[in-house]
């Protein structure tokens, strides 16, 4: 597996980033919020709690409480990638919400992001 630098970066420093995309295109925190919870199984306090200890994403994604079942459904191109076709799996998740955070930014509907999941 390659080490990737991104791996080491701590996922607060990346949140604030998604959290303005979003915003900037009249979205919420809430929104992007709430995506990270359906891809990940964080709640409200475990996301808390990785953004206060400033974990990286490697550790971020390790300890994701209940990483959906739906992950497979999410396909598209982020950074000219292809997510469906990344072979190593924590860059794979990575992109997933690279591209979760887009479609929110894009205003697709929540039901539509979440892969028809409630």
């Amino acid at each position: 597996m390659a080490d990737h630098r991104v791996f080491a970066t701590p996922f607060a420093s990346i949140y604030p980033h998604y959290v303005a995309k979003a915003e900037r295109k009249g979205h919420s925190r809430a929104e992007v919020d709430e995506v990270i919870h359906w891809l990940t199984g964080y709640d409200e306090a475990g996301l808390r709690e990785a953004l206060d200890d400033e974990r990286d994403l490697e550790t971020f994604f390790e300890r994701a409480p209940a990483f959906t079942p739906h992950a497979g459904l999410i396909t598209g191109t982020i950074c000219g990638h292809r997510v469906q076709e990344i072979e190593d799996p924590l860059m794979q998740r990575i992109r997933y919400l690279d591209l979760l955070v887009d479609e929110v930014a894009r205003g697709k509907k929540m039901t539509s992001i979440k892969r028809g999941s409630a």
